[in-house]
């Protein structure tokens, strides 16, 4: 097939029916860009309504507590709520 027998067998478009098509088309860009932008608004609402859920609540801190404890005796051990003893033990000298 050369190119002159291409140019007659191509197909022709009305003006009117590709305005239609134009116009259809760029309707629908346009709502395509509407969705895109409440969408992006509608990803900072939601972030920004996750922030001041989260600020809501109270930050709890930790308090470390220290106990010193005399083991002369032997057999004490300290536990979570404070000091246990075990039981005596008496030291065997070998001297």
């Amino acid at each position: 097939m050369d190119c002159k027998t291409c140019k007659e067998n191509r197909a022709v478009v009305s003006f009117a029916a590709f305005e239609s098509a134009m116009l259809r088309l760029e309707r629908a860009n346009k709502r395509l860009w509407v969705i895109v932008l409440l969408l992006i608004v509608l990803l900072f609402g939601t972030n920004a309504a996750w922030l001041y859920y989260e600020a809501q609540w109270e930050t709890v801190s930790e308090t470390t507590v220290t106990q010193d404890l005399s083991t002369e005796g032997g057999g004490d051990a300290i536990i979570n709520d404070g000091v246990h003893i075990n039981g005596e033990s008496t030291a065997d000298g070998n001297d």
